[in-house]
């Protein structure tokens, strides 16, 4: 058997990354699955809706009540409801009944997590580099799910019935909260820290790359997300559907775009299958000038209400 200081050398720098990897792994799964994890804490009103969302009985009326116990989230949901992408009627509401009638109870409960998630990552006070972990990614989400909502737009614009179940205001939800775990994940690493323990930051960051996916997809199963939040999440088809186009299709599509534009070395790595229509969304949003691009971006999560 190797001794532990053969581990660094460089032929079992592998074998003991993915030795702490499956510990770590392990440990966060299992704290999930007890329900022992620090899941992103959330408001109680947020996870008072997510709650009813998992019950037959729940009304309009019982969401919106809800929504009155926290004024600025109350705002949220009818902002959200009034913006481009919410509105397909173009008719503004200024009552949270209407809201959510409009908008469908699954999908406040969507909206309102991802807008608790988001203003978490931008408001944690963990260490330096941890906040700055949660920031990054925080940017990065919202760049896919303006993305994801981009290449939606090119396949409903192809006017082919094909992909008339994709939704733009679901691609940009699921894109945003694709990498929810990494708050769980950078959590543990943050009380491991605080315990006295220590492990490597380049390592650590390297764990949190590794397990995002497999993370994510535990945080929104627990929270009731359905399987397109969790093929997007853990980049896996969850179940094999007719469709022509998934939400998991679109995401990789997204993520192709955006490592093209930033010229990633592991874009030779990654690969993504298309139809005709998506090879041509690739190639125009490929092709635009960064500054069109990033004006679309900035202009569609701005038009969000988000």
């Amino acid at each position: 058997m190797n001794h532990l200081s053969f581990y660094w050398l460089p032929e079992n720098g592998e074998l003991l990354l993915k030795g702490i990897e499956s510990e770590f792994s392990t440990l966060i799964e299992h704290s999930i699955k007890s329900r022992t994890i620090s899941l992103p804490p959330i408001s109680d009103v947020v996870l008072k809706i997510q709650q009813l969302c998992t019950q037959d009985t729940t009304t309009v009326s019982d969401v919106a009540d809800s929504l009155l116990e926290d004024p600025g989230l109350a705002a949220i949901v009818i902002r959200v409801a009034n913006s481009v992408i919410f509105n397909r009627r173009n008719i503004t509401c200024t009552d949270l009944v209407t809201a959510v009638s409009r908008l469908g109870i699954l999908r406040v409960r969507d909206i309102v997590t991802a807008q608790a998630i988001e203003q978490l990552k931008h408001s944690v006070n963990l260490s330096q580099s941890c906040n700055q972990v949660l920031v990054q990614s925080a940017t990065n989400s919202r760049e896919l799910a303006a993305t994801m909502v981009l290449v939606v737009r090119g396949f409903k614009e192809s006017g082919s019935p094909s992909y008339s179940h994709l939704e733009t205001d679901k691609a940009l939800l699921t894109g945003l909260l694709a990498d929810i775990g990494l708050f769980c994940i950078v959590n543990e690493y943050h009380n491991y820290l605080e315990q006295g323990n220590y492990l490597n930051e380049e390592i650590a960051f390297q764990i949190f790359d590794r397990q995002c996916s497999h993370a994510s997809k535990l945080v929104l199963e627990s929270w009731g997300f359905d399987n397109d939040f969790l093929a997007v999440a853990c980049n896996q088809v969850i179940d094999k559907t007719d469709v022509s186009v998934s939400y998991l299709d679109v995401a990789r599509i997204a993520n192709h775009i955006l490592m093209f534009r930033r010229q990633d070395e592991q874009i030779t790595e990654h690969t993504v299958e298309f139809d005709i229509t998506g090879a041509d969304i690739l190639y125009k949003l490929s092709n635009l000038s960064d500054i069109e691009f990033n004006t679309q971006i900035d202009e569609l999560i701005s038009a969000s209400g988000l």
